[in-house]
């Protein structure tokens, strides 16, 4: 079976899913939604748009596949003798939320429940919990997140932030974009209502000293 292939669904149309998670991880997603300034829906349908797109994290899921299954040009092979995926949240540490996914990503996960041999929504709490975990979803997303709502000028400067601090850090860490946006987030948050501004404040508070 192949990932991505399934029953048509119109591509316009979304489907809900709702897995049930950690809170840990439903407030990892609620994070990133507060900095980013971004509705949780389309953070955690982000989080698993990317996911199933990225090699490394179908790979990583693969280990639990108990069946056959085909992404891309990769065929990974199941296995039965495998334990079924189980709940690993203790009760009262989970949480259930609601995505909805547009037709070919919704058919990704449903083959992936069908490979992983338990139910969609299970499915796809393990696609966030492995994609979230991915750093360079999450740096790419904040990135692409202040191309977009600020000007060059201003991810220029932030860009030279970035850079500074990477070049010069002495506790061997590399700083990304999603640190340097929280960061920045509660260094001005009193203060700014849009990232633009939350943007321009910390350059001229922080920056241009």
């Amino acid at each position: 079976m192949e990932v991505g292939k399934g029953r048509k669904v119109r591509s316009d149309k979304k489907r809900e899913i709702q897995p049930t998670i950690s809170k840990e991880l439903r407030e990892c997603i609620f994070r990133l939604s507060y900095i980013t300034d971004t509705p949780v829906k389309d953070v955690a349908e982000a989080v698993c748009v990317s996911g199933i797109g990225r090699k490394k994290v179908i790979s990583y899921l693969s280990q639990n596949f108990r069946r056959d299954v085909r992404v891309d040009n990769t065929l990974y092979m199941g296995d039965m003798d495998r334990a079924p995926v189980k709940k690993r949240t203790a009760a009262g540490r989970s949480e259930r939320i609601s995505i909805r996914f547009r037709g070919q990503t919704y058919e990704s996960i449903h083959t992936l429940a069908y490979a992983l041999d338990c139910t969609t929504s299970r499915a796809c709490a393990l696609l966030l919990d492995a994609s979230i975990r991915d750093v360079d979803f999450v740096n790419d997303f904040v990135e692409e997140y202040l191309k977009k709502y600020i000007d060059e000028h201003r991810m220029g400067e932030l860009k030279k932030v970035l850079k500074y601090v990477n070049a010069n850090n002495p506790y061997d860490e590399t700083i990304s974009w999603a640190r340097l946006l929280s960061y920045m987030v509660e260094e001005v948050k009193v203060h700014a209502e849009k990232v633009q501004d939350t943007v321009s404040d910390f350059i001229v508070n922080n920056w241009k000293r």
